[in-house]
């Protein structure tokens, strides 16, 4: 649990720090591996802050089934660089699945509406096994890219 607490701590404190940072990081990496989501929330003015502070904030267990939650918190535990770390990436695989819905939308409305009730109901470990390969993927790629936040 300690292993947990120290990397997610600075979620929690006052102004949630860790929690802003999370979520520009979320924005940086997604500017450079999906250029055309990154452009469309631009276009129709979505904040990643308006999603992605609960998917930070929660580690995504309001967005998936308890039972991918436990498997996706499982491999999060057998993370060396720590449970905070891998999530960002898990983040921007999860985005990035949706990448053919959130380009069907047409307004902002429905952009929200589709990031805040992501359809993952009868997802299971299959799912979530894909998720973690394509997260795992992104992080080899950026994870030792110094520059890879930046444009």
């Amino acid at each position: 649990m300690t292993k947990l607490l120290d990397g997610i701590q600075d979620n929690y404190t006052f102004a949630q720090p860790g929690i802003q940072n999370k979520v520009k990081a979320l924005e940086e990496l997604v500017s450079r591996i999906d250029e055309d989501i990154h452009n469309y929330f631009k276009r129709y003015e979505v904040e990643y802050l308006q999603f992605a502070f609960r998917w930070m904030n929660n580690l995504l267990m309001r967005e998936l089934p308890l039972r991918c939650t436990i498997r996706l918190w499982d491999t999060y535990q057998a993370e060396q660089e720590g449970f905070s770390h891998f999530h960002l990436y898990v983040c921007a695989a999860f985005l990035i699945e949706w990448r053919k819905e959130i380009l069907s939308m047409v307004d902002f409305q429905g952009l929200l509406m589709l990031l805040q009730n992501l359809p993952t109901i009868h997802w299971g470990n299959e799912e979530v096994g894909l998720l973690l390969a394509e997260a795992y993927r992104l992080k080899y790629m950026f994870a030792d890219a110094p520059n890879h936040y930046k444009r």
